[in-house]
């Protein structure tokens, strides 16, 4: 992984901490309306997170049919959940998680359930990176990924009708939450066989290069990766060379798509507007393509 140039590591901390989604719910002298639409909810009260000694809120997404059915769903779990529902609690607009879905749905091309973690606020560079980053602190993403695997999935499990195997189950998130993910797909390969990684700053994490290359994600584990043309050199390089490095490791290309898009930059409208492409592909048929650019 090529160094961080001086100049670069003060931008790209700033994107991490403010523009990719690092803050909490809006402060309660500026309020903003709910854009949420009636399929999602907080999810009870926040839970304990073993080993981190905190506590996190989680935020459901239900498809619209889902009270009128017996049907199980597949389950997408997503970081930052303040920002993929609602602006009122988005910190730079949402993603716009239930508006796709619930268009997907009507469409009749799919339906999710999707768990929504809220970020950490001041510990969100932390909790969302397996490995320790200096201008951050002590990683704590084994943990959080942890929290994810050992108790939040087994929790929706019981409670809502999901479709609990591997083959149905995806993980997804932005910047160091896309770290996160990839992460959260190699280390638990028997939980997610899906990732969603947006903009993901492989940068704060140099030992990913090597976990990734040590260990293959079964063959077929679908990863889409996004960058934005704009994001920056450092960024666009590290996500080709993760890119290569999951082809060493012998993972089908039809499997992996790295989508680079002109003019992008780090934002919550940019992943917003790439969601509908990237969860088509990730919970389609194999033989589903989409368009990359490298």
């Amino acid at each position: 992984m090529p160094s961080l140039r001086p100049a670069s590591l003060p931008f790209l901390l700033a994107a991490l901490l403010c523009a990719s989604a690092g803050a909490a719910d809006k402060p309660a002298d500026s309020p903003k309306p709910s854009t949420a639409l009636p399929g999602v909810s907080l999810l009870g009260a926040p839970l304990e997170m073993p080993g981190l000694e905190r506590k996190r809120q989680l935020r459901l997404y239900l498809p619209p049919g889902y009270a009128t059915s017996n049907k199980r769903y597949p389950v997408l779990y997503m970081h930052d959940g303040q920002n993929l529902f609602d602006n009122a609690t988005a910190y730079a607009g949402e993603w716009k998680v239930d508006e796709t879905l619930d268009a997907l749905a009507k469409d009749g091309k799919l339906e999710l359930i999707v768990v929504g973690i809220d970020n950490g606020q001041e510990k969100r560079m932390t909790e969302l990176n397996a490995w320790d980053f200096k201008e951050a602190g002590k990683g704590e993403g084994r943990e959080y990924t942890d929290f994810i695997v050992k108790t939040v999935k087994p929790l929706i499990d019981r409670q809502y009708r999901t479709l609990p195997g591997r083959e149905h189950t995806a993980i997804m998130g932005s910047s160091m939450g896309g770290l996160a993910s990839h992460y959260a797909l190699v280390q638990y390969p028997q939980v997610f066989s899906k990732a969603g990684v947006f903009s993901p700053a492989y940068w704060t994490a140099k030992p990913a290069f090597d976990f990734v290359a040590a260990k293959p994600v079964p063959k077929d584990a679908r990863v889409f990766m996004l960058m934005g043309e704009k994001e920056g050199p450092q960024m666009n390089g590290d996500v080709k060379k993760m890119a290569k490095v999951m082809g060493q490791t012998g993972h089908p290309a039809a499997n992996t798509v790295l989508k680079i898009v002109p003019g992008a930059e780090h934002n919550e409208a940019f992943w917003a507007g790439e969601l509908r492409e990237a969860l088509l592909w990730m919970f389609a048929a194999p033989e589903t393509k989409v368009a990359s650019s490298r």
